[in-house]
């Protein structure tokens, strides 16, 4: 079992990518295949993620999965055929068990930071908590949710920022965030596409603004986020959630090389 040591200890930041919701197993496997090979030349520590499962949607119409087991058989095949450890979200109380038994971390959505007995279900289960920051909160409110962990037994837990609400269809990210959240003594990753989603649009597709990717991620490597959140694809216009923001994955490598020069200077 990993633990937050296992990832934050590392000279380089680690990196948490892979497709919004898994589509199937082998356009899973070809994505972890890709960064697998990059992130090990590069020197990355690597968690492959994918949501077995899309519970928050705009429309009731909108792609949610494939079917809990199977999605959460292909995550676990990820981390059996490449050595990785995988990340997916879950939801409700009755998950946590149910997707540790194929996932190393668990992940709580930004919506759902202050349930308390989501967090403290998910503790339970020993598994690595990735907390993601509710778009509504600000960074100190983050320690009452790390702390949820904690006193449910668990000191493996992580901060994500993923931007704050700004009007009704757009988000920012305040960078004072990070340093700030990171003196609660957990390592703290940036969710560089989330921050650029401009949900509640009148479509009822959420949009986003990709071409903003490499600004964001260089802005929190250079504050000092311990890792880096991306959803990529192959090919993000086609893909069944969250195309508008995420990153076309053969754009990966390059923007990965520019961030490591940045963390070197900054070191």
């Amino acid at each position: 079992m990993i633990t937050n040591n296992d990832l934050s200890n590392k000279e380089n930041f680690f990196l948490l990518a892979g497709p919004c919701v898994i589509e199937g197993e082998e356009m899973a496997l070809r994505i972890a295949e890709k960064i697998v090979r990059i992130t090990e030349k590069l020197n990355i520590p690597y968690v492959f993620k994918g949501s077995y499962r899309k519970a928050n949607r705009s429309r009731v119409d909108s792609f949610t999965g494939i079917g809990d087991e199977k999605a959460l058989k292909i995550l676990r095949k990820v981390n059996e055929t490449f050595g990785i450890p995988t990340v997916t979200d879950i939801h409700e109380v009755h998950e946590a068990a149910m997707a540790a038994e194929y996932v190393d971390i668990l992940q709580i959505p930004a919506f759902l930071c202050r349930q308390t007995d989501l967090l403290v279900a998910a503790a339970e289960t020993g598994k690595i908590v990735n907390i993601k920051k509710g778009q509504f909160l600000s960074p100190g409110a983050m320690q009452f949710a790390v702390q949820k962990v904690v006193d449910a037994g668990n000191p493996n837990a992580m901060i994500t920022e993923r931007g704050t609400t700004f009007g009704y269809t757009d988000l920012v990210v305040d960078y004072r965030g990070i340093p700030q959240m990171r003196e609660f003594g957990f390592p703290v990753i940036m969710d560089v596409t989330h921050s650029l989603q401009q949900p509640n649009q009148t479509s009822g597709v959420t949009g986003g603004l990709p071409s903003l990717i490499e600004t964001v991620a260089k802005a929190a490597i250079a504050v000092g986020a311990d890792g880096l959140f991306i959803e990529t694809h192959p090919e993000p216009a086609v893909a069944k959630s969250d195309g508008a923001n995420m990153l076309q994955l053969d754009l990966l490598e390059e923007l990965l090389i520019k961030l490591i020069r940045i963390r070197e200077a900054i070191r």
